[in-house]
């Protein structure tokens, strides 16, 4: 058995704005499987379980976009027409924000401070 990667979904009640907001603010490469239905290569992920009292959240993912340097990467997202939360929370693991997707909601986006999967 081999896993090859991940499939990440999003779900958003506007998947054109959605998907221009991945194509166009945070500029990830992405194919066009037909009828501007885009899939993006993400960037390297790693898998975290966190325990939960709340049998609803139990089994259900949240998405964190991780950057090497928080408050850049907010101006560069800002400066690309992003809606970044100016709430930024030091824990820690990282500095924690999150930015809007449009028609989606809002993702994490974080600086970490803990060692990386990634670099496995």
């Amino acid at each position: 058995m081999a896993i090859i990667g991940a499939h990440t979904i999003v779900y958003a009640t506007d998947a054109d704005a959605a998907r221009a907001f991945f194509r166009d603010i945070l500029q990830l490469p992405h194919v066009d499987v037909g009828g501007n239905w885009l899939i993006f290569r993400s960037p390297p992920a790693e898998l975290a379980v966190h325990p939960t009292d709340d049998g609803a959240a139990s089994g259900r993912p949240d998405l964190y976009l991780m950057c090497d340097d928080l408050a850049v990467t907010v101006a560069e997202l800002r400066n690309r027409g992003a809606e970044v939360s100016d709430e930024v929370s030091e824990q820690p693991w990282g500095r924690l924000t999150s930015v809007k997707v449009p028609g989606a909601g809002p993702v994490g986006l974080y600086e970490p401070r803990h060692p990386l999967a990634t670099e496995l």
